[in-house]
């Protein structure tokens, strides 16, 4: 049993370092049903409730440091990679289309909310606002959202299988749609009104990163972590603006800017961003338990009731507005799977919607932790009296 912090430290990298490996050296079929990220915060808190560490005042202070520290860092490495100007670059109609998909799933989770509010658990409000952060941007905006609203390690489980067992079945529907196209734009009046997409340049890489460039911004985002954090202690605090938001902010918004400078063009931020989300993911796990997995059935019927609903809006305002199924579908999977998996039913598509995708899903990530933090005001708002 582990009592100190050293051995623990020691397993978190290691923890966090296994599913990825094994996915992407076996590929196997499993993952494609819960991604690595979901098997690695399963397979720590299964550590933690079987008694592999001992929650001593040591590791615990180990816990909230890394917490605290990991989250702006990974939030500036991933903002680094999005181009605003790129993003703007698509044009006002695929714009609308992303955000009639953002409004229908932020509408969807309101009203599951009120319909369910009565039989969720009392963080229900707080587990419906952290899945609205991660269908409207990603894990990491789930993250924040959930460090910012004070959403217990219990919960957790259950928000993210609902977000897995939702999203692959979504995936699977999205890449069946493509023949019903044709009949879809007609019924939406896309195929009179003509659509042309635009023409923009593949996203451009610069290849894997060497080990200098990993270092070079593992020690960068740790600075501007720490420098959010100390600034975010002389700024002004409301009940939703905490001292964590302001932390969570300046780190979003310094990343940013160093996206617009020659800065970004060294590699290595994705890649490190990765391995600091994995890492977070392990941490969190580590300080969890099962308890919160008994409401794990409802909360799954919930997601799948909310990705319904948004499905039903989004195919009404893609009749309003003439808006045709491939970037209906884009947009959709753009926030709801993220850069990971948008680009591969994009290609499926058409190739020149591939970095419209890439773009749409960054831009969800640059949106998706305020968007968790908007729904976490509306649902606490609604929330029963006595809800925490």
């Amino acid at each position: 049993m582990i009592q100190t912090v050293w051995p623990y430290l020691a397993l978190m990298p290691l923890a966090a370092g296994v599913f990825p490996s094994l996915e992407k050296r076996f590929q196997w079929r499993v993952f494609s049903v819960l991604p690595p990220i979901v098997w690695t915060y399963l397979f720590v808190t299964a550590l933690a409730v079987g008694g592999l560490w001992t929650a001593t005042p040591e590791i615990q202070g180990a816990q909230r440091t890394l917490t605290s520290l990991l989250l702006p860092a990974l939030l500036f490495l991933l903002m680094v990679t999005c181009d605003l100007r790129a993003i703007l670059a698509v044009g006002p109609r695929v714009l609308g289309v992303f955000a009639c998909a953002m409004l229908s799933i932020l509408l969807a989770v309101t009203l599951v909310f009120v319909l369910f509010r009565s039989v969720l658990p009392v963080e229900g409000w707080k587990m419906l606002a952290a899945l609205s952060a991660t269908w409207t941007g990603g894990s990491a905006n789930l993250v924040a959202v959930k460090q910012v609203i004070g959403l217990s390690e219990s919960a957790l489980p259950s928000v993210l299988l609902a977000d897995a067992l939702c999203y692959s079945v979504w995936v699977l529907v999205l890449f069946s749609t493509g023949a019903f196209a044709p009949a879809f734009n007609r019924w939406t009046g896309a195929d009179r009104g003509g659509h042309e997409y635009p023409r923009l340049a593949a996203v451009s890489s610069t290849g894997p990163p060497r080990l200098g460039h990993i270092v070079l911004w593992l020690g960068l985002a740790i600075i501007v972590g720490l420098g959010a954090a100390r600034l975010a202690r002389s700024m002004p605090t409301s009940a939703m603006l905490t001292q964590t938001s302001w932390t969570v902010l300046l780190a979003t918004v310094a990343g940013l800017v160093i996206a617009r400078t020659p800065l970004a063009r060294i590699p290595g931020p994705a890649w490190t961003g990765s391995a600091l989300l994995a890492l977070l993911v392990a941490v969190l796990a580590s300080q969890s338990n099962f308890h919160g997995l008994a409401s794990a059935p409802l909360f799954i019927l919930c997601g799948f009731i909310t990705m319904l609903l948004h499905i039903g809006m989004l195919a009404l305002l893609a009749r309003v507005f003439r808006f045709d199924l491939y970037l209906c579908g884009i947009s959709s999977l753009a926030q709801i799977g993220g850069v990971a998996s948008a680009p591969v039913l994009a290609a499926t598509y058409s190739p020149v919607l591939v970095p419209i995708a890439v773009l749409l899903a960054m831009l969800g990530l640059i949106l998706g932790t305020g968007m968790g933090l908007f729904m976490a005001s509306v649902l606490s708002s609604l929330a029963p009296a006595g809800a925490g």
